[in-house]
Order: C-alpha cells, then sequence, then structure tokens
C-alpha cells in the first residue's frame, strides 16, 4: 500500500479515472453494437442518420486518449463501407 501523501492521492485520482474511462469505454462498444445492429436490419436510411452521430461520439471518445484515432477512423471507414453496400 502507498505511504506517502502523494502516492496515496494519486491512487485517489486513478480510481477516479479509471471509472470516467470503463465509461467512455462502455459508450465506444455500445455505439458500435448499436450501428451493426442497425446494418444487420439493412436499415440504409437509419443507418446514415446514426453515421455523423457515431462519427462524433468515436472522434470525442479518441480526443480523450481511451481509443486511438487511427482506430476511431478505421472503425467510422469500414462501417461506412458497409452501409454503401447495402
Amino acid at each position: 500500500m502507498a505511504n506517502t501523501k502523494s502516492a496515496i492521492k494519486r491512487i485517489r485520482r486513478i480510481s477516479k479515472q479509471t471509472l470516467v474511462n470503463r465509461s467512455r469505454k462502455s459508450r465506444f462498444k455500445l455505439a458500435l453494437k448499436k450501428m451493426n445492429l442497425i446494418i444487420e436490419k439493412k436499415d440504409k436510411k437509419e443507418a446514415l442518420s446514426y453515421l455523423p452521430k457515431l462519427n462524433s461520439e468515436l472522434m470525442k471518445i479518441a480526443k480523450t486518449g481511451i481509443i486511438k484515432r487511427q482506430n476511431a477512423s478505421r472503425n467510422i471507414s469500414r462501417l461506412t463501407k458497409k452501409i454503401n453496400n447495402l
């Protein structure tokens, strides 16, 4: 266990940040799952309307460093290709 005042403070801060990061990671996964469900239903109109929201969500999460920007861009690109093939 931490035995200095600064280490104790860091443990408190890390535990709070872990909750925030877990929440953001969950939002990332849920957004992708929602889009995949829309694509499985083959609803192109709904998929196209949800795409900007998904893009925004993924870039916000990438900006905070939970995922890398390239990861977000790659996911958006792949989903856009799937939508175009509907």
